[in-house]
């Protein structure tokens, strides 16, 4: 558990309860192996079990899954292409810890593990934790898991990783996630995939080695909760990216019901110790944050955010970053939030914002401009002098 100590105005309590790719060439050679679970849709299939099929296999080969049910958790340490037939539903039962994390060590339960290679493909799945029976929070689930390993995930639907109503504030249940350990290196490709029902995150990339490229994914979360701050897309720790052309909703932590009371907050898309991360052209609604960056040298660029619920549209926490071109509407404390120095809030359509810009005092070198306001009170605000605020983000 890190704690980080960002400076915050008075009314404003931002804390993150937070828990890593780039493209790889996508096979388009034909299934050399198949499985299918009954041997009904496909009767020369050499396989009933995914893992079976993988344990099998060679370098490079392509995997074909016909449709069916497969209750397994599936691990893959070789280069290999997995594409499911419409209809492959994943869905562990009494699901066990398969991993120790790259980075942190912890426990992991992971319903597809990828681990210390290159080159691998999924395609297609319906990845399902309803059955996972995980009644504690440790391991930690995750849907899809890549640690120091690269490839590419698409067209996957990752749906109800969750845990039971008594552990429902554990910091588990990842739809997709990207780590690498120290010395290591991930690149992973993750798009068009739809992800919801997450307990934490959507999809998350973190430490430094990580390389993620998320572009054209749906990622919904479970809407307002007491029980825990999600986080739609996070990258973090280190790792770097873009996130771009996605859709993310309902992110929303219930008790910060406003600005002057919000122990902890959610998240449409987290850049949390991270650089140079571009997020442009996605489609952010219902989130208490839309975008939050807690880095350098990062850019926010032709989004579109609406109903930032208690809190703010895009949030600069940072230096040298950049808010431009962006269409904000409705916007409980502020449309955007500058805390840090250099950055740039230009060229943004704000309608119906408490305020409009609120740049925090002792924030240097600002350039707030050629901003357009409609339906907002106050355009543009430069608070009372700030307290510091701990922040304890988990991984």
């Amino acid at each position: 558990m890190r704690k980080i100590l960002f400076i915050l105005p008075i009314s404003l309590f931002i804390f993150f309860s937070v828990p890593r790719p780039a493209f790889s060439q996508i096979s388009n050679a034909s299934a050399n192996i198949l499985v299918d679970d009954d041997k009904v849709q496909c009767p020369s299939a050499q396989f009933t079990t995914i893992q079976a099929a993988v344990n099998a296999a060679t370098s490079g080969d392509v995997i074909r899954v016909c449709a069916g049910t497969y209750p397994e958790q599936v691990t893959i340490s070789k280069p290999l292409t997995l594409r499911a037939d419409n209809g492959v539903v994943v869905i562990p039962s009494g699901m066990a810890q398969n991993s120790i994390g790259a980075s942190g060590g912890d426990s992991i339960a992971a319903i597809f593990l990828v681990q210390g290679v290159q080159d691998v493909v999924l395609d297609g799945f319906i990845v399902d934790g309803s059955n996972n029976g995980i009644a504690a929070c440790s391991p930690r689930l995750i849907g899809i898991d890549y640690e120091n390993a690269s490839g590419h995930i698409r067209h996957n639907a990752v749906r109800h990783m969750s845990l039971g109503t008594a552990d429902a504030g554990c910091q588990s249940g990842n739809g997709i996630e990207v780590e690498t350990g120290s010395g290591s290196a991930s690149d992973v490709t993750i798009n068009d995939n739809s992800i919801w029902d997450y307990q934490k995150n959507g999809i998350t990339g973190n430490e430094q080695g990580t390389q993620l490229t998320v572009d054209g994914n749906v990622v919904s979360g479970i809407g307002p909760t007491p029980n825990i701050a999600q986080n739609g897309i996070q990258i973090g720790f280190g790792a770097a990216g873009k996130i771009t052309n996605n859709t993310v909703s309902d992110n929303i932590y219930s008790v910060c019901s406003s600005a002057a009371s919000c122990p902890t907050n959610a998240t449409g898309i987290l850049v949390f110790q991270s650089d140079g991360v571009a997020v442009r052209n996605n489609s952010l609604a219902t989130n208490q944050i839309g975008v939050f960056i807690g880095g350098q040298n990062s850019v926010v660029a032709s989004n579109t955010l609406s109903n930032s619920v208690a809190l703010i549209g895009v949030a600069l926490v940072g230096n040298d970053d950049s808010a431009v071109r962006n269409t904000l509407t409705h916007a409980d404390q502020a449309a955007i939030y500058i805390q840090g120095n250099g950055n740039r809030a230009t060229g943004n359509n704000i309608t119906d914002a408490a305020i409009g810009v609120l740049k925090i005092s002792g924030s240097t070198g600002s350039t707030i401009a050629n901003n357009v306001f409609h339906a907002t009170l106050i355009t543009v605000q430069d608070p009372a002098p700030t307290r510091p605020i701990g922040v304890s983000p988990a991984r």
